[in-house]
């Protein structure tokens, strides 16, 4: 029983890579076509030996959202990429920054002080 559970996970890991790298090369290809070899944060230049360090990030999050024109990617090397979705992920995690900010404090505990020190005198 338990090898045809696992049999059955197998294929459906096996599928589901397939999908995710024939969606991967199409947009991949088109961004590499459309953008200079270049990191969109770092400015890192690549070329063909180093272009596997170079992907292809989703500016809006959504993986799906692939329009031809290219308006939804930007070409980041491997480590402004994680560093983005670290970005993201702690967004959501968190918030934004709006809601994490406090407002400065309005108390001032000299406000009179030169006043008692001048009464006492």
């Amino acid at each position: 029983m338990d090898k045809i559970n696992s049999s059955k996970a197998d294929r459906a890991l096996d599928a589901q890579r397939d999908y995710m790298a024939k969606r991967e090369k199409g947009y991949r290809e088109q961004a590499l076509k459309l953008y200079p070899w270049i990191c969109g944060r770092c400015a890192r230049e690549f070329s063909r030996p180093n272009l596997s360090e170079l992907t292809v990030h989703h500016v809006n999050h959504n993986h799906d959202d692939n329009p031809s024109d290219g308006s939804n990617w930007e070409l980041l090397c491997l480590y402004c990429h994680d560093e983005e979705h670290s970005k993201f992920a702690n967004f959501i995690r968190y918030g934004g920054h709006a809601e994490n900010q406090t407002s400065a404090a309005t108390h001032n505990p000299f406000a009179g002080l030169k006043e008692a020190l001048a009464k006492k005198k």
